[in-house]
């Protein structure tokens, strides 16, 4: 297949002639059967069927870089993208000053301005990456800023121009406004005035970039519809939405998040070996529900993979196919290759890897992404007690949750277990480069560095 055959997904080509078939379906279909629809405004169906229509999604710019939880909408504006549709990726320099109070319970913190910029930028780069912006296309992405409208509009103007369009009732009557006025700490009216912000921004859209429709996770739903009411109320036309369900785990813990924190979509922040990880520790109900959200893959495939699956959980196919395919998208192949490397070197059989028998080199690429610790080269000559030695390099965050884990058999070095919390750490440990490779748990590995 030569390259002109070929069509370039974020980091990944895939056949032209699967593109064809995406293009020639029905996107709310498609959407509604990968779980990427949850609510959606009568007629928008409809008109994504009657022509390419300009559609966009806003990002919050609380951080430099996006999570894994910005993958929604990323693949959102991707697949309206890759079915004929303009997508615009909003960033919210303004909106980011204020803060939203969807799905809060208490006020953030605002962001000064230099840091939003920062924000801004790292955002922006991010977001070029799984979106085609060639302005040869007709349906080209764009990256817009809505601190560029709302930079040169004051106080009064908005209150006269969009203010009085939108009732407090209506603002009152949405639930992420309802459950903070009902909850202990209120509701700020910076925050209360969030929503008519984000309406502000689709009426601009739509007068300026011929914008007809917003999506967003489900607890944007009240945001939006009042930007299709402005334009309704104010510019006399129609706009449309949707919105897709906020990402759950089966087990009722928080989605994208791990024992570090977020998992993030810049790989300086999480290492593509982590973010692998991440996907690959799916249990099976998640696992079957995120392989039709973060991946690519068409239905019949998946129908397969998880026919494949029930027969033997234990081999967890569903779970490699997602880590490698979202992997392969968010880093590329080859950085995936090598978190699926370091997979097997880490979590194969015992007898598998030496790590006494690795030069410095193989060593640190077998450990490509796994967090690192130094301490003290005065401690290995001396010896120390592995309590001792877990608790000043950070692994563990005291000696007395160190000494639980070992005595409960949940630490090892070098791949030896250690049950004895008196084992003495000491240079023949040490292993080439003067490392030591520690493994806490069944999945958190740990290298340590003598300096």
């Amino acid at each position: 297949m030569i390259q002109g055959d070929l069509l370039r997904l974020g980091h990944v080509l895939i056949p032209c002639y699967i593109c064809r078939n995406i293009l020639a379906m029905d996107i709310v279909a498609e959407l509604k059967w990968r779980g990427m629809i949850q609510d959606i405004m009568p007629g928008t169906e409809e008109q994504l069927k009657k022509e390419s229509t300009t559609c966009y999604i806003g990002f919050d710019p609380t951080a430099d870089s996006l999570h894994i939880g910005s993958l929604v909408p990323i693949l959102l504006l991707y697949h309206l993208q890759r079915a004929g549709h303009k997508p615009l990726a909003l960033v919210g320099g303004a909106t980011g000053m204020v803060g939203d109070p969807s799905g809060k319970s208490e006020e953030r913190n605002l962001l000064n301005e230099e840091t939003l910029s920062k924000n801004v930028a790292g955002v922006r780069k991010q977001l070029e990456k799984y979106l085609d912006f060639d302005s040869s296309k007709k349906n080209c992405a764009e990256i817009v800023n809505n601190y560029d409208w709302f930079k040169g509009l004051g106080f009064i103007d908005f209150l006269r121009d969009v203010g009085k369009h939108i009732t407090v009732n209506y603002m009152m009557a949405k639930d992420s406004v309802k459950k903070r006025i009902e909850g202990d700490t209120g509701i700020s009216y910076t925050e209360f005035a969030y929503q008519l912000m984000q309406g502000y921004d689709f009426f601009w859209l739509y007068q300026n970039k011929n914008c007809k429709l917003q999506m967003g996770g489900s607890d944007q739903w009240g945001n939006i519809t009042t930007g299709t009411e402005l334009i309704r109320r104010k510019a006399f036309g129609e706009a449309f939405a949707f919105t897709c369900p906020l990402i759950t785990k089966a087990d009722g813990g928080k989605f994208g998040k791990t024992e570090k924190g977020n998992v993030w979509l810049d790989a300086e922040k999480t290492s593509p070996f982590q973010f692998y990880q991440f996907w690959l520790n799916a249990a099976d109900a998640d696992a079957e529900k995120w392989i039709k959200i973060f991946t690519l893959i068409e239905k019949n495939e998946i129908d397969q993979l998880i026919q494949e699956h029930s027969k033997d959980p234990g081999a967890r196919i569903l779970q490699k196919k997602l880590a490698t395919a979202i992997t392969s998208f968010v880093h590329g192949e080859k950085e995936c290759e090598m978190a699926q490397q370091t997979t097997e070197q880490l979590f194969g059989k015992k007898d598998d890897i030496n790590f006494r028998e690795m030069d410095e080199a193989g060593l640190l690429q077998a450990m490509e992404g796994v967090p690192t610790h130094t301490i003290s080269s005065s401690h290995i000559s001396s010896g120390i007690d592995v309590v001792s030695f877990l608790a000043e390099t950070g692994i563990f965050p005291s000696k007395g949750e160190a000494r639980k884990m070992v005595a409960g058999g949940g630490v090892s070095v070098n791949k030896e277990k250690i049950t004895d919390v008196g084992f003495i750490i000491d240079k023949s440990q040490l292993l080439a480069g003067g490392y030591i490779v520690v493994q806490r748990g069944k999945k958190n590995h740990h290298l340590v560095k003598q300096q």
